[in-house]
């Protein structure tokens, strides 16, 4: 578990604010699961990106503003770009949006530049965050937001004896044997689980991935 996870408020009052934002809407329950559905990813690729929670936050309600306004003049076409990288545009925009909120800052010259410039001059300059790779970092936490629903699925409809076993060794990290004299079980039913959550966890996220063209289809309905 990423360690900032840790850290991720509950999103209830920043929905609650976001609906109110967009109450001339006649689709707020459907935006409201679109904003459950992408919240995470988009507030805690701003907390990594360098914003505090606070930014973060506005980062989440901006995002899902821009894409009511925008999504009805786009045009999905996969050979073209993903919802995935669309998505990550607006995020991007709305990330920069927050460094250049936030108040200049004055700082001392070094102590060379003071000179060249009588030493009477000082520095204003808007803070300037850590080169990061944002498409990198956005990959990385769609492809966790991705396993964690694919999780989410296959526990619903696993076997709960094989899921419980699946659970401790592979997400846990406990050893074969371990589980094995905790449940009551074989080390060979062990392995045999997580054979078989392993191989529903690939086929749930094969097709996570190809409903991106129907999370399109939602979009552009709740545009309309």
């Amino acid at each position: 578990m990423n360690p900032e996870a840790r850290h991720v408020r509950s999103p209830v009052a920043t929905r609650h604010s976001l609906l109110s934002r967009l109450k001339q809407s006649n689709a707020q329950e459907s935006w409201r699961e679109f904003f459950d559905a992408y919240w995470r990813l988009i507030y805690t690729t701003g907390l990594k990106a360098g914003l505090t929670d606070v930014e973060a936050q506005e980062v989440v309600q901006e995002t899902v503003l821009t894409v009511v306004k925008k999504i009805k003049s786009f045009h999905y076409d996969p050979a073209v770009g993903s919802f995935k990288g669309w998505l990550l545009t607006i995020v991007r925009w709305r990330i920069g949006d927050q460094f250049r909120k936030r108040p200049r800052q004055i700082q001392p010259p070094s102590p060379r530049w003071g000179q060249e410039m009588s030493g009477t001059a000082t520095l204003e300059r808007i803070p300037d965050p850590s080169p990061i790779n944002l498409d990198a970092l956005w990959e990385e936490e769609w492809q966790s937001a991705l396993f964690a629903a694919a999780l989410l699925r296959v526990k619903r409809q696993a076997n709960a004896r094989h899921y419980q076993m699946f659970d401790l060794h592979a997400i846990k990290h406990w050893s074969v044997d371990k589980v094995a004299q905790t449940l009551g079980v074989s080390a060979g039913q062990v392995r045999l689980a997580k054979h078989r959550i392993t191989a529903l966890m690939r086929r749930e996220v094969a097709r996570l991935e190809k409903e991106e063209e129907k999370r399109w289809g939602l979009a552009k309905a709740l545009a309309h």
